[in-house]
């Protein structure tokens, strides 16, 4: 049970930073990115806040939490410096809001997320497959997601990104306790979006593999 995907009250969920990681955990979860909304705005205080929030969530227990954002409805044209300055103040995962059919997303936004190498594409609508197939080369991962309205382009998100080698992940973009996930509803929307049961394990797979490298680059840090 991994999910980088998450909202606290330092955006729009309705949580505070230390009731989401609990819950989180209660459900079973191993690890978790902190993503709230952000623009050149807050983004200083957001990080601030959220690398604050996950050392001491963190410390003495299993569970891994993240210092990540989810750069939110901003001109395509900002995104790679956005994504600079997030890099800058600490943020371990990058998140970019992506081109959902269900909110007026600058045009352009999916490619500029990719272009610029932001860890993960969220909710990306109908991505084009020239998209996808830079996604795979930039190193990318592709979201599906568990979102009622984003879920509606999982299908087609699935078949283009599985047509050119991306790597998928599953996440619930929680803004509340009714949107945390189970093992049998991440099963049940990989199946949704037209995924055998191998992709089940395989989505897995890909989140603790970020995880991991995620847990290495800290390791680094730490000995530098």
């Amino acid at each position: 049970m991994i999910d980088l995907h998450m909202h606290s009250l330092l955006s729009d969920g309705v949580l505070i930073p230390s009731e989401l990681v609990q819950r989180a955990r209660a459900a079973g979860y191993r690890a978790l990115a902190l993503t709230d909304h952000v623009d050149a705005s807050n983004l200083e205080e957001v990080v601030a806040r959220t690398l604050r929030a996950a050392r001491a969530l963190t410390a003495g227990t299993p569970l891994q939490v993240i210092t990540g954002v989810e750069i939110t409805h901003v001109p395509p044209r900002q995104i790679a410096g956005i994504i600079r300055r997030a890099r800058e103040l600490g943020c371990e995962f990058v998140v970019v809001h992506g081109e959902t059919p269900v909110e007026p997303v600058p045009a352009g936004t999916n490619h500029a997320a990719i272009q610029a190498g932001a860890d993960l594409l969220a909710h990306p609508g109908l991505l084009r497959p020239a998209d996808a197939r830079l996604a795979r080369r930039r190193g990318v991962a592709l979201e599906l997601t568990t979102r009622a309205g984003h879920s509606l382009s999982n299908g087609h998100v699935a078949r283009v990104a599985r047509q050119a080698g991306c790597t998928l992940l599953l996440n619930s973009d929680t803004h509340a306790p009714r949107d945390l996930l189970s093992p049998e509803l991440v099963r049940k929307v990989i199946l949704g979006a037209g995924l055998g049961t191998a992709q089940v394990a395989r989505c897995a797979q890909n989140a603790a593999a970020c995880v991991r490298r995620l847990r290495r680059s800290n390791q680094a840090a730490a000995k530098g």
